[in-house]
């Protein structure tokens, strides 16, 4: 999107800004009254679910205190440090081994292997842009609009891949349906599968995605994962909890509402109303914020 015609829409209501940005990303007239397709009704949840809770949801810091409350904190990687700026930083105190990224994005992620190879300047320059950017700005994900952005450190993880399998586990209503399994991040090999719960890779994925070459086999840890799962699911219409395995033992990594801001449609297109089907949306009259459709 131009950068000056970005400016101009930042000042449209959240209703008005959804729905042409939904017809620019997607090409389709978003129906808000009658929602029945997957993305439609993510914007619906943006604009009409508004539970205050959310927002400590998808802060990648505080939600790990409500992670562990829930689940147990055996489920949580360390945090190494917190810091308000990159200037408050003492990178003498970081081990040589780390994984640094702001609390409120997913842009902003650097993996530091040996510390003497890694290039702060880089990462302090991207990560002091993004404390000052508000992430609910561009695609209106309420959840993101009052967190308080912050950098933190957190431990090196590695599995058998020699990086990060992770594994996205879309829940509805509480109820595990899909899992995603992403390979390869941050490689020219990343793949995007996705399988049911009883790991049958299915025949579609979202635009643009590639599938691996393989079926994996059934992870081990699969019941466990889709038990924690809807344990931190319950009583949201739909969100994804994500995974990591590593050394025979599941780690949480996020709470997220929107996949991709709710504007990656599925392929072929009629898995779109197949799987907005699975989201029950809440009585809006009840929810937190209370709105009118124009």
């Amino acid at each position: 999107m131009n950068r000056i015609v970005y400016q101009v829409l930042k000042i449209l209501p959240d209703v008005m800004y959804i729905r042409l940005q939904y017809w620019y990303l997607t090409k389709r007239r978003l129906n808000l009254k009658k929602p029945t397709r997957y993305n439609e009704k993510l914007q619906w949840i943006k604009l009409y679910d508004r539970k205050p809770e959310y927002t400590t949801f998808v802060d990648k810091y505080l939600v790990k205190q409500y992670v562990a409350a829930k689940v147990g904190s055996e489920y949580i990687i360390p945090t190494i440090g917190v810091w308000n700026n990159a200037a408050e930083i003492e990178i003498e105190s970081l081990p040589n081994q780390f994984v640094m990224k702001c609390n409120h994005d997913s842009k902003s992620v650097f993996i530091c292997r040996n510390k003497t190879e890694f290039d702060f300047d880089a990462a302090i320059n991207v990560l002091n842009k993004a404390v000052k950017r508000n992430h609910f700005t561009y695609g209106r994900e309420w959840p993101y609009k009052n967190v308080r952005p912050v950098i933190i450190a957190e431990q090196y993880m590695e599995d058998e891949s020699g990086g990060l399998q992770d594994y996205k586990v879309l829940c509805f209503n509480g109820i595990p349906k899909l899992i995603q399994l992403h390979q390869g991040r941050f490689t020219n090999k990343y793949t995007q599968d996705i399988y049911d719960v009883n790991w049958v890779r299915q025949d579609f994925n979202q635009r643009g995605e590639v599938m691996s070459d393989e079926v994996r086999e059934k992870p081990v840890f699969l019941k466990e994962m889709l038990d924690l799962s809807a344990i931190l699911s319950q009583g949201i219409p739909h969100i994804r909890v994500d995974w990591y395995y590593v050394d025979h033992h599941l780690y949480f990594g996020e709470l997220t509402f929107f996949d991709a801001a709710g504007y990656l449609e599925f392929e072929p297109d009629k898995y779109n109303e197949i799987i907005g089907e699975w989201i029950e949306l809440p009585n809006k009259e009840t929810s937190y914020e209370k709105s009118s459709i124009k």
